[in-house]
């Protein structure tokens, strides 16, 4: 039995396939910017920071590290309403990436941190730098340069985990392909656009970051 594949019923809804990568696009922007954050925020909690909040952190990441993203994505956006907490579609998405991509860059930047060498701690407390002066600028521009190649992978993953948002009507990439085919019953050609869509995202996020890593965080 032979298939026929309609591709032009698929990419004639091109308006709704390029307002989802937007989406995707907004949201892994956003996650990644909050997410780095609280990595490095958490990194340095992890490896400076007192005992008490050593342990929470280490708590909050092995809980998401050892969580599907799904189970995470439910439970704020459907959890957090039980304790008056009600947030939009988009919004959870943005919490549950953010706080997903927070919690693995967190040991990835741990890496990083705990690999610096004695001498430049040293020699910064030699130049009588404070200790935040000695982490943004001694410690964590090299720290990032060690770990960026797996820091660019845990984005690239994180942003196609936010196909799994389409699930609670986040209107990304994935939710578009699924609006498609309901629409024209088209799922196999849908399905192929998106995944193709995602290939060539994934492909030009991972080239930006690292053409924007040295540029912006840690210097050429």
């Amino acid at each position: 039995m032979l298939i026929q594949l309609d591709f032009a019923a698929v990419l004639s809804q091109w308006p709704l396939l390029l307002r989802g990568l937007a989406w995707t696009a907004g949201l892994t922007v956003v996650a990644v910017i909050l997410g780095l954050s609280l990595g490095i925020a958490c990194a340095w909690a992890r490896s400076s920071g007192p005992s008490a909040l050593r342990w929470i952190v280490a708590s909050y990441v092995e809980l998401i590290r050892n969580t599907p993203f799904i189970i995470q994505l439910f439970f704020v956006f459907f959890g957090l309403p039980a304790i008056g907490v009600r947030l939009t579609a988009e919004w959870a998405s943005i919490i549950a990436m953010t706080l997903n991509l927070g919690a693995y860059s967190t040991e990835i930047v741990r890496a990083g941190i705990e690999a610096t060498p004695r001498g430049q701690l040293e020699a910064a407390a030699s130049l009588a730098l404070t200790p935040l002066q000695t982490f943004t600028r001694v410690v964590m521009p090299p720290a990032l340069k060690r770990v960026w190649p797996a820091t660019v992978s845990q984005i690239v993953i994180v942003m196609l985990g936010s196909a799994v948002c389409g699930q609670i009507a986040t209107e990304e990439l994935s939710h578009a392909a699924n609006l498609i085919h309901s629409r024209n019953f088209r799922a196999f050609e849908a399905y192929i656009v998106a995944t193709l869509m995602y290939l060539a995202f994934a492909i030009v996020l991972r080239q930006l970051l690292n053409w924007l890593g040295p540029r912006l965080l840690f210097g050429r």
